[in-house]
């Protein structure tokens, strides 16, 4: 049985029948299961392996963070021979059936003689090794060209990134200077009118937002009020608050109504406005004698104005829309006379808009209500406290637009 098994081998084909019979003698027929190691780098054995079926792979640094295979042996290879002839006597690599195997061992020394006998098996075996090492070779050359492809790989998406990196730090060191300059932009203090306290804040979503407020002085006893609230956030509107910002500040003086004034606005816009962008407003002249209060809405949210009692004051309202989209849009005019010892508050919908998002926290005018009446807040105190409300630990990270409140009190 083995004698015709042995002669199938490329390496025996010419071996003659008495030398088959002979290594029949000592020849042992094996089995392994797929994932079986045959023999480990470095052992010795007194046997070599003749693949009868079945793929084993040759392994290096076998079970270590290096592994890596180096060859799949197929139907007809020889394994283990390479420990007959190392100095040490050792396998230089691992074996490991790749599949379900059956092999022939044959005895080293039975093997040796017939290498002795034969030389021309010898020679087979010396061809055996040179095409061996040189498949290893272009598998160590292909191993290394692809890790080099990676670590080239590797380098090119380091130096990506890092570039990335610097142009984000950039862009933060941008956008922390535009933030900068936005506030820089806003009053640099309050007004001082005897009898009144006036407080504002403006927190924006982002590094830089669409939000403003101003205080415009016009003669001795009045007092402009702006707050706007331009579409989008970010620096896009951050860009277009500052054109609105500059608009207002050069139409204030040219008209005497706050409706004309916001139409001169909306006729630049129009001209300018190439983005689709838009801004709601709403522009109030305060008289600080007679504590009448008359103002043009643009879309924006109405004021909220509560009494002495610190009960709110119904406001008549009307369709307003915002500027930078109509030639001919709709402005929601008013007035009143704010009571002694009344409050003014007028907020953008990043104050609104996150208070109804929570129906826990009270409506706004309950809101400001309970904390005037509660902590008799000043003006500023009163902005202050609106927003360690809304956004506080709890909400902040809820907070999607610009907060932005003013709070005029009749004091």
């Amino acid at each position: 049985m083995y004698e015709e098994k042995i002669s199938q081998f490329p390496l025996f084909a010419d071996l003659p029948g008495s030398a088959c019979r002979a290594l029949k003698k000592s020849t042992q027929e094996c089995h392994f299961l797929s994932g079986q190691v045959l023999f480990t780098e470095g052992s010795s054995s007194d046997q070599v392996y003749f693949l009868v079926n079945g793929e084993v792979e040759i392994i290096k640094s076998l079970d270590t963070a290096d592994e890596r295979c180096v060859a799949i042996s197929k139907k007809g290879a020889v394994l283990g021979e390479m420990s007959m002839f190392s100095q040490e006597g050792t396998h230089t690599a691992s074996a490991r059936a790749r599949t379900a195997v059956k092999l022939l061992m044959i005895p080293t020394t039975q093997f040796d003689e017939v290498l002795q006998r034969h030389p021309e098996i010898t020679y087979k075996l010396l061809r055996l090794f040179t095409n061996r090492l040189e498949n290893s070779e272009n598998l160590t050359i292909q191993d290394l060209r692809e890790k080099n492809r990676q670590l080239l790989q590797a380098y090119e998406d380091l130096q990506a990134a890092q570039a990335a990196m610097i142009e984000n730090e950039k862009l933060e060191h941008e956008l922390k200077i535009a933030g900068e300059m936005q506030r820089n932009i806003l009053p640099e203090g309050l007004p001082k009118y005897k009898g009144w306290d006036f407080g504002a804040l403006m927190i924006p979503a982002r590094q830089v937002g669409g939000d403003f407020y101003d205080f415009i002085p016009l003669d001795e006893h009045q007092i402009a009020i702006v707050i706007g609230d331009v579409c989008d956030k970010g620096m896009p509107a951050a860009l277009f608050m500052a054109l609105t910002y500059s608009l207002i500040r050069a139409e204030a003086h040219r008209h005497e109504t706050p409706s004309t004034i916001l139409q001169a606005v909306n006729n630049h816009l129009l001209q300018i406005n190439r983005s689709g962008m838009f801004v709601t407003l709403l522009f109030g002249i305060l008289n600080t004698q007679s504590r009448e209060f008359v103002y043009a809405r643009a879309g924006h949210t109405t004021p909220l104005v509560l009494n002495n009692h610190v009960q709110m004051i119904d406001l008549p309202f009307s369709l307003g829309q915002p500027l930078g989209i109509f030639d001919e849009f709709a402005i929601d005019t008013g007035g009143f006379i704010l009571p002694s010892k009344g409050s003014l508050i007028i907020y953008s919908d990043g104050l609104s808009e996150t208070i109804d998002d929570h129906l826990e926290l009270p409506r706004l005018p309950q809101l400001c209500a309970k904390l005037i009446r509660e902590d008799q807040l000043s003006a500023q105190s009163l902005c202050d406290q609106l927003w360690r409300t809304v956004g506080g630990s709890v909400y902040h990270s809820q907070i999607k637009d610009d907060f932005t409140v003013v709070v005029i009190r009749s004091i």
